[in-house]
């Protein structure tokens, strides 16, 4: 679950805790609604875990890093120059 659905499970469930006036015979609509927010917090925070963990995972530090420069003589550039004859004697179909 990303930090966005979590956030939107929050949103959700309280509406219905808080801002909904409607029953239904055998289901709390406030029950569903605390419910729905206690997902989205757990969603949200896994979602920041998985977020703190991926910015942590780095590489090998103690490999040197190399660098190459790219480098091409303008002298040795090869360009290609292409020329369109056109004909217009012929009539158009």
């Amino acid at each position: 679950m990303t930090i966005a659905g979590g956030i939107i499970l929050i949103m959700l469930g309280a509406i219905l805790t808080w801002a909904v006036e409607f029953d239904l015979a055998g289901l709390d609509i406030n029950v569903v609604g605390v419910v729905l927010m206690l997902g989205g917090l757990v969603g949200l925070l896994f979602g920041i875990y998985r977020i703190a963990m991926a910015r942590r995972a780095v590489g090998p530090i103690d490999e040197p890093v190399h660098r190459h420069e790219v480098y091409e003589d303008p002298a040795t550039r090869r360009t290609t120059v292409y020329e369109e004859r056109r004909r217009y004697d012929e009539p158009p179909l």
